[in-house]
């Protein structure tokens, strides 16, 4: 087929296709139906808003048909009450049962935050999933000879993130690095990427949110992504494929602690430039 296919028997010819397409390669003439633009091919980026918003199912693109898409199930949309308490209920877990988070879970995670935005669909985030808890005792402690590296030749930064007193609670036998989480997922891509740094922080925040909501806890692994990135025993540790980076890393299991309040977090400063709402007539 084209790049997209139009059944003219169903279609509304309402050129909201045409409207929402990012790159605009769907051409549309009132009375008509819509059709590819002579440099569709090459130009879209496959990122199927047109297939989801056609109101009468009629569009189907070469990479997506309309039957593979599933459709939104208005029963599931949540109010605005519940979207606000999920994302204000959400808590960096730093305390973790003793349980192992399944593949198949994982998976999961991971299966939702692909569909995160990407600049130019580009979808870019490649991931590493670690779950051995024997080679996350040794990646942190590679961490730690970091921090080492750091409160010598970094001192003053080193104050600023107080590593000596991190390095100290390590030493006392205390993961402050991982917090013992049963797995740590890493969002990599090409290093030379300029996408990359958006593409796996947004898509990590997906998977960050999917987790919260299938009774899962998360956290930022800071710490083990600043070494990740900078310091050679810890990306040869790593081994990603060759011209990668790591850019962010999460911690995931199960929550030992229920969190039940909402705590409060500063008031925004806000800088207005909106448009004057005139009251005549």
């Amino acid at each position: 087929m084209e790049l997209f296919a139009v059944d003219e028997q169903t279609c509304t010819q309402d050129g909201i296709c045409a409207k929402v397409c990012p790159v605009g390669v769907i051409e549309f003439k009132k009375g008509e139906c819509p059709k590819p633009a002579i440099d569709a091919e090459e130009l879209c980026i496959r990122c199927g808003h047109c297939v989801a918003v056609c109101p009468s199912g009629s569009l189907s693109h070469s990479a997506m048909s309309v039957e593979d898409c599933t459709s939104v199930e208005d029963g599931l949309r949540i109010s605005p009450a519940a979207t606000e308490q999920f994302l204000r209920s959400r808590r960096s877990i730093r305390a973790y049962k003793d349980k192992k988070v399944s593949r198949d879970e994982l998976q999961k995670l991971i299966g939702i935050a692909r569909y995160a935005p990407s600049g130019h669909n580009s979808q870019g985030a490649k991931w590493l999933v670690l779950g051995n808890r024997d080679e996350l005792r040794r990646l942190s402690a590679i961490v730690v000879d970091w921090m080492r590296w750091v409160i010598i030749n970094m001192p003053e930064m080193a104050a600023f993130m107080h590593l000596q007193r991190t390095v100290e609670r390590w030493q006392d036998g205390e993961n402050i690095i991982l917090r013992n989480a049963p797995a740590v997922i890493v969002a990599h891509a090409p290093k030379d990427d300029r996408l990359a740094p958006s593409t796996c922080t947004i898509a990590l925040s997906y998977l960050e949110l999917a987790a919260a909501g299938r009774g899962l806890g998360t956290c930022w692994a800071g710490y083990f992504n600043a070494a990740a990135s900078t310091f050679p025993p810890m990306v040869e540790a790593l081994g990603l494929p060759e011209g990668h980076q790591s850019f962010g890393a999460m911690m995931v299991g199960y929550p030992a602690y229920i969190y039940r309040r909402l705590p409060e977090r500063n008031i925004p400063e806000i800088t207005w430039r909106l448009a004057r709402i005139s009251h005549e007539h």
